[in-house]
Order: structure tokens, then C-alpha cells, then sequence
């Protein structure tokens, strides 16, 4: 178990202000598991309370990926498979489920690789396989952190995305937790709770962001999945995605090195 920090791939690359374009997408990929869907329709309050959830989860990849100290990324790991031990239970289609499930807990922490890793080969335009490499070994040494069985863990790139390649095709599927987060996001999030601003002041922004959000979600996502869970995509649709990732990268390209890539400028120094 090595927890990053400081000087780290993950620090310098792996937090990238486009990945928010796919973080529905990454969710889907979730929740489509059999384990994880079940488990967040029987267990979460993220369907009722989306900011507060969202907020810890952050505060929870943070404190994983070492920027509050080695020290509390290895109590974080203790402590997130504290809280799942004991969810379970039985699944809408009557198979029993365990949330520590090491395949599904694998899954979760799978997700937070790919999604990034594809999010940089599509708006980049190529693979820095140098990067991806130290990017994969640190996914590697996370998954150490969070008490994931050796056994599971993909031990190289090539073992990776075959295995989820085979997750996508045979094991991911269309359930109540995606039908449900597909209906959340044909509507905008509500005004965040700290955020005293009206509605219609806020919709102002959420409503379109919303509807990026929704084009990005599809056309990031593995298109067997989005063909599985009824995502609506058309060669219209499909040249709408391309214009948006071409508007990303010539933003990309201006963008200031912090706003890129906002923990690289700490690198040499815990916050």
C-alpha cells in the first residue's frame, strides 16, 4: 500500500477541468454495475440530497488521492470500507448483492481511471503513454489504499482494458439506478444550497450546462452502453459532439496551466 502525494502523476495530471464533461458518464458506468446500482437505490441519499453527496465525494477523492496527508488517504481507505460493509441485500431482480464485492468495489475505482483516461485521449487527440503509464501504476497503489484484493487488481494497461472491455459488454446493464440518474439529468441540478441565488437566476446557467452535460454523457460514454440504457444518439447528435470537442480543445489550448490542470502548481507542497 503506497498512498500519493506530492510530486505525483495524479497530482500533476490526473485532475483535469475536462473531466467533468464525462463525470455522468463515469456515473453511469457506476451504477450500471449490478452491485453498485443496487446498493445506491437501496442505500444512498444521493438521489434526495445530490449537493451534499457530491460534496463529500469530493472531500472523499481528495483526502484518497493524498492532498490532506498520506496519513488520512490510509484512514480514508479504513473508513470507506467501514461504511460499505454493511450494505447489502437483495437486488430488484432477486440476486443478493454485497457492497464489498471486491469485482464491483474494483469497478468503482476502474471508473476513476478510464473516464479520465479517455477524456484525455479524446480532447488530446493522441496517448501520452508515458503518462498514462505513472497515471495507471498510482491507480494501482490507490487500490491498495482502499483495501481492494490484490487479486483483482489488473496488474498492467493491456489487463485493465480488457477487463473493462469485458465489464462493459457482459457485466454492465440497464437498471432503476440508471433509468433514475437519466431523469435527473433531463433536468438541471437545483441551486446549491450555500448558493442564495433565485431559481430563474440559476436555471439561467444550469439549464444549458445541462444540456452540454447530456450531449458530453453520450458521446463519452461506450457506445454498447449507451445503445443499453436507451441513450438517444443520431449522426446529428453525433456531429453536435464533435463540434463540442473541438470548441474544448481550442479552449484547452488558452486556458491558464492552473485552470488546466488546478493541483499541479501545488505539487511540491501538501495544502
Amino acid at each position: 500500500m503506497r498512498p500519493i502525494g506530492p510530486g505525483s502523476a495524479t497530482w500533476r495530471w490526473g485532475v483535469d477541468w475536462r473531466a467533468v464533461l464525462a463525470s455522468r458518464a463515469i456515473l453511469l458506468l457506476e451504477v450500471a454495475h449490478p452491485v453498485v446500482g443496487a446498493g445506491v437505490m437501496d442505500h444512498s441519499e444521493f438521489l434526495s440530497d445530490r449537493w451534499s453527496r457530491i460534496t463529500r465525494t469530493l472531500a472523499s477523492v481528495r483526502r484518497i488521492n493524498g492532498f490532506h496527508g498520506s496519513e488520512a488517504a490510509v484512514a480514508e481507505g479504513l473508513r470507506l470500507r467501514e461504511i460499505h460493509r454493511d450494505i447489502s441485500g437483495t437486488d430488484a431482480r432477486g440476486r443478493r448483492y454485497h457492497a464489498l464485492n471486491a469485482d464491483a468495489y474494483l469497478w468503482v475505482h476502474a471508473t476513476g481511471y478510464a473516464g479520465p483516461a479517455q477524456v484525455r485521449r479524446l480532447f488530446d487527440g493522441r496517448v501520452d503513454d508515458e503518462r498514462e503509464e505513472a497515471l495507471f501504476r498510482e491507480w494501482r497503489d490507490l487500490a491498495g489504499v482502499l483495501r481492494i484484493p490484490e487479486r483483482v487488481v489488473p496488474r498492467s494497461r493491456t489487463e485493465f482494458w480488457d477487463h473493462y472491455r469485458h465489464t462493459v459488454a457482459d457485466v454492465l446493464e440497464r437498471n432503476d439506478a440508471t433509468d433514475l440518474l437519466l431523469e435527473l439529468d433531463r433536468h438541471p441540478m437545483p441551486v446549491p444550497p450555500k448558493l442564495h441565488t433565485p431559481q430563474v437566476v440559476w436555471n439561467g446557467f444550469a439549464v444549458p450546462l445541462a444540456a452540454l452535460l447530456r450531449l458530453t454523457t453520450a458521446g463519452t460514454m461506450p457506445p454498447e452502453l449507451r445503445e443499453r440504457l436507451s441513450v438517444a444518439w443520431s449522426p446529428a447528435r453525433e456531429r453536435q459532439f464533435d463540434r463540442a470537442v473541438t470548441a474544448v480543445r481550442a479552449l484547452d489550448r488558452v486556458l491558464p496551466e492552473a485552470v488546466r490542470h488546478p493541483v499541479a502548481r501545488r505539487t511540491d507542497v501538501l495544502p
